[in-house]
């Protein structure tokens, strides 16, 4: 009987970075098909195939707890992006892995990767951001004119004299 032969499965060179409420996974696969993403509490399984047809597979046991109801992917041409919340924010990992050896197709996107631990200014610019985007999005109507307080005090005046 001759051995069951199955593909050779790779894996997707991934990046990776850490923010205060989601760890972020960049999937370097560029002309992605037939991907799957299947983001669980504790483990985030991947797969696709490459422009060549080549079957690329990970899976990550994460450093810890992530709330999979609120992650999202996105794909574009070049890759695929994962946005992971952690159950416990704020609370910065020193590695995306729950074991503490890094796989050669996994390392740190230092472009995106910032020392936020700490970092108020961080935070604050987070806030102020969101801030801007509510502002935006709340100015579909026109603000309530202030003169109407005024109007009373002047009407107020008026009736005294």
């Amino acid at each position: 009987m001759k051995p069951h032969h199955t593909p050779l499965r790779q894996h997707a060179r991934t990046l990776w970075y850490d923010r205060p409420k989601y760890v972020f996974m960049e999937f370097c696969v560029e002309d992605s098909t037939d991907v799957h993403v299947l983001i669980e509490d504790h483990r985030i399984v991947f797969s696709c195939r490459n422009g060549d047809g080549v079957e690329l597979y990970n899976e990550i046991e994460f450093y810890a707890k992530v709330n999979s109801k609120d992650s999202q992917d996105k794909r574009s041409g070049r890759s695929i992006t994962c946005f992971v919340r952690k159950w416990k924010e704020k609370v910065a990992w020193p590695r995306l892995t729950k074991e503490d050896i890094k796989p050669v197709w996994l390392s740190v996107d230092f472009d995106n990767w910032r020392d936020w631990e700490g970092d108020e200014e961080v935070e604050l610019a987070h806030v102020e951001h969101y801030a801007e985007l509510l502002k935006k999005v709340s100015t579909k109507r026109p603000p309530p004119a202030m003169d109407d307080l005024d109007d009373d005090s002047d009407s107020a005046d008026a009736t005294s004299n």
